[in-house]
């Protein structure tokens, strides 16, 4: 029988790319280093030799390190215990840089641009290769620190954004895994985690792809959310949970074969007015305070007593034009627990292939 393979599905907004402006910027700093290297290092004043060294030198750790180059080796290498893992990530970063330095060195010795020995402009020099990485781990921790808060988390933090708490309105999108509990007691706990990891781990594509932020992780539940404006503006929001759904069904085998069971999931989707803040001294978090955090989560708890795999309030519908493939359709007023007046939710659904 035919191992399954898992089919990444593309978006409809494509796949989550860098905007031109940041490549840019991000090649204009790369290319100042070499520069800087020919300054510090170098008698010649032929800065652009220095340049062209640093790109052909670095960007293919960049592309290594977002897992444009080599996926596959990329994803066996992050899956290494510690000690392989930093021995692996070692050996492939001098093959890469080696690699870039030698056809830099043979496209400028072949074009004249360089009048050094074959030798020089081809075989990377340790000096080179620690200045490479010295520069490289500075920016990988960065970006590191970056993934571990959240993107918009790292820059407001940097920024002080939310130093001070301000209102704001967001949308908010809870996802939980359904069988969570009963997948545990029959894998264990430790199987369940891996399972959880890889479900929270399909999502992250589709999010960034889709403008929106994982705000945190409760036990089986993942937590996204966007500004109000980015998350209506052609139903950002909704689009992302249907290409999250989209991509768990597509693979519904691999899962099973994975890990016994394919995973299901149940979302609401609410949004309005929240007070966002930094809190904590040593550990910062940005946090989210108000109704609208707690009336999502209530929302997504009727997802079980109605039925429908994905709710959302009449309030954000009415604010958004939906996508094409989907349909709303009303399930009702409900009191929920915090509020005065009952609560109008819909369900979406997509038609079923």
């Amino acid at each position: 029988m035919q191992r399954p393979t898992r089919k990444r599905l593309a978006t409809p907004s494509g796949r989550a790319v860098m905007p031109l402006s940041r490549w840019i910027l991000l090649c204009l700093f790369v290319a100042l280093t070499g520069v800087l290297y020919m300054v510090l290092f170098t008698d010649s004043k032929a800065y652009y030799i220095g340049a062209i060294y640093a790109l052909a030198c670095s960007l293919p750790l960049i592309l290594f390190e977002s897992g444009r180059l080599l996926p596959g080796l990329h994803a066996r290498i992050q899956k290494l215990s510690t000690p392989a893992y930093f021995g692996s990530t070692l050996l492939a970063y001098l093959v890469l840089t080696g690699t870039g330095f030698g056809i830099a060195g043979a496209s400028l010795k072949l074009l004249g641009l360089a009048d050094a020995e074959w030798r020089d402009v081809l075989i990377l020099r340790l000096t080179s290769f620690l200045y490479t990485m010295a520069f490289f781990f500075v920016g990988i921790t960065l970006l590191r620190i970056r993934q571990l808060l959240g993107r918009e988390v790292f820059s407001s933090l940097i920024t002080g954004r939310y130093r001070k708490p301000l209102k704001e309105e967001r949308i908010f999108l809870f996802i939980d895994v359904v069988g969570s509990t009963s997948y545990a007691r029959e894998f264990g706990d430790l199987r369940a985690q891996e399972f959880l990891g890889e479900i929270f781990a399909s999502f992250a594509e589709h999010v960034r792809a889709h403008d929106g932020e994982i705000d945190d992780y409760v036990g089986d539940c993942a937590i996204i959310t966007w500004r109000l404006k980015a998350g209506i503006d052609g139903a950002r929001c909704v689009s992302c949970l249907c290409a999250i759904l989209s991509e768990l069904e597509s693979n519904k085998d691999w899962w099973i074969h994975q890990f016994g069971r394919a995973p299901k999931i149940c979302a609401a989707l609410h949004g309005g007015t929240v007070v966002t803040a930094a809190i904590g001294l040593f550990h910062q978090k940005i946090t989210y305070f108000g109704d609208v955090v707690n009336t999502t989560a209530r929302i997504e708890g009727l997802c079980k007593t109605l039925g429908e795999p994905v709710l959302i309030s009449a309030e954000l519908l009415g604010r958004m034009k939906l996508p094409d493939n989907v349909t709303a359709h009303a399930c009702g007023a409900h009191t929920i627990k915090g509020h005065d007046a009952p609560l109008t939710v819909f369900a979406l659904r997509q038609p079923t292939a």
